[in-house]
């Protein structure tokens, strides 16, 4: 077959992909043939930095041998075979080993394929477990999340989102959710107290709603330490803890959505190890096949796994809910080796990498348009504008011409640099691969400074 030319390429790519959160009036075809290592090439052979882990998920770059050769095996073995009353032999190890890693009592394991799946089957889970309970509530039919909250988008977790965006025109579909501020590092003061302070009016907010709604209340559904989507929102240390005591004191479940910040992101491999805090659901993906392939995972303890049995020939408790390609196997040969991975490389070389990151981003705080310089772990973000405030949209300003807000002339600059950056008007942040070299964290923020005068010269 002949190979298409790049104006043929270009032009199918505009008249036939609809590219995801993307305006198409505008778009201009950026189309990426290979990748190797931390760096992707375009279909004229630049290469590009990925800065962002193509949207957050590559967290082991691009090509890499060890899952390459563990899908080649793979493969020559089983693709695919049903989760409905078999499954993958490969798929059955997997389960062991993130249930043996998960933390606390986590050991029931339900895979599907995407994030926002992964949080719809928390959900049904979850609202499951109190209609079938020792001491059945079904009553309870509401959840409790954030505001700037983002959980994906299929229905119940675009319920559950918090950016108006994503949510408002869908609300005739959607169930019914009740929204608390989050507590946010770019409302913290200069004192050492202030950060306590924003968490404790945080939490006092979710104690309010529990006070008087914790009965009609299925679960709590948190992105443990930072809401990405909201524009890199993070929280103060403790409020996590703080929430997973107030479940515990109302008697309400806990969903921990670790999509984006799990497995490694945050410089452990779960986000919630910072604080201590075992979730009654634990949803995962992104990260857990490396970006490869479609693969999530929501894992649970064994009080609501046992709600799930039958205990007698006419009883039927069963999670009557499952996708095609829920557990496949070469998507757990893939989410297998990369576990491997992290153990025998990536987290140990986290630090450095952290230290060099925060101190990169220090060296960025006397410049005029940053603002609300912020890390955890591998997520480093600043604000541009000296006039920024946080919004509901999750951007932290409003630009009247947002092609022309300093955030999206640095992104352009930084791709004509070989760098490539999620464009935001107000925001710029990095969430590069977990295995980014000493050197390129350099070269990333060389070109982030050089890309932050000439946003100042526009």
């Amino acid at each position: 077959m002949t190979r298409p030319s790049i104006a043929t390429l270009r032009e199918w790519d505009r008249s036939h992909y609809w590219h995801s959160f993307t305006p198409m009036a505008d778009y201009e075809p950026l189309i990426i043939e290979r990748g190797e290592g931390c760096t992707l090439y375009d279909i004229r052979g630049n290469a590009y930095l990925d800065a962002a882990s193509s949207m957050w998920c590559a967290a082991l770059g691009h090509n890499h041998p060890r899952l390459n050769a563990a899908i080649s095996a793979q493969l020559g073995r089983l693709a695919h075979c049903t989760s409905l009353g078999m499954g993958a032999e490969v798929t059955v190890r997997l389960a062991k080993r993130l249930a043996d890693l998960a933390p606390g009592e986590l050991s029931h394991v339900f895979f599907s394929s995407d994030g926002s799946s992964a949080v719809e089957v928390a959900m049904k889970q979850a609202l499951q477990y109190w209609c079938q309970s020792d001491t059945p509530q079904p009553e309870r039919v509401k959840y409790l999340s954030f505001g700037q909250a983002y959980h994906g988008d299929t229905i119940g977790a675009t319920a559950v989102g918090g950016i108006g965006r994503f949510n408002d025109l869908y609300a005739p579909l959607l169930c019914e959710v009740v929204r608390v501020e989050p507590p946010d590092s770019r409302q913290v003061g200069s004192e050492p107290s202030d950060a306590q302070r924003c968490v404790d009016a945080a939490l006092q907010r979710v104690e309010r709603v529990l006070e008087e709604q914790a009965s009609q209340i299925v679960a709590v559904i948190i992105e443990p330490l930072v809401q990405m989507a909201a524009g890199m929102l993070m929280h103060p240390p403790g409020f996590l803890r703080g929430v997973r005591r107030l479940c515990d004191k109302y008697n309400v479940l806990l969903i921990a959505d670790e999509i984006a910040v799990g497995l490694g992101r945050t410089g452990r491999l779960f986000a919630c190890d910072h604080e201590g805090v075992t979730p009654d659901f634990l949803c995962l993906g992104k990260h857990l096949t490396a970006g490869y392939l479609p693969l999530a995972a929501t894992i649970t303890t064994p009080r609501i796994f046992q709600a799930f049995l039958n205990r007698t020939p006419a009883e039927d408790r069963t999670f009557w809910h499952g996708h095609t390609y829920s557990g496949n196997a070469l998507a757990s040969a893939a989410a297998l080796a990369t576990l491997e991975e992290f153990e025998a490389h990536v987290l140990a070389a986290l630090p450095a990498k952290i230290e060099q990151i925060a101190q990169r981003l220090s060296a960025l705080a006397d410049h005029p348009l940053v603002t609300h310089i912020r890390q955890r772990g591998m997520i480093g973000a600043f604000s541009l504008g000296a006039s920024a405030s946080v919004g509901t949209d999750g951007s932290t300003g409003k630009t009247e011409n947002a092609d022309q807000a300093p955030g999206r002339r640095l992104a352009r600059y930084a791709l004509e640099q070989g760098v490539w950056l999620r464009a935001k008007p107000d925001l710029i942040y990095v969430t590069p691969p977990l295995t980014i070299s000493a050197d390129q964290i350099d070269r990333l923020f060389d070109v982030i400074a050089a890309g932050l005068e000439f946003a100042s010269a526009g």
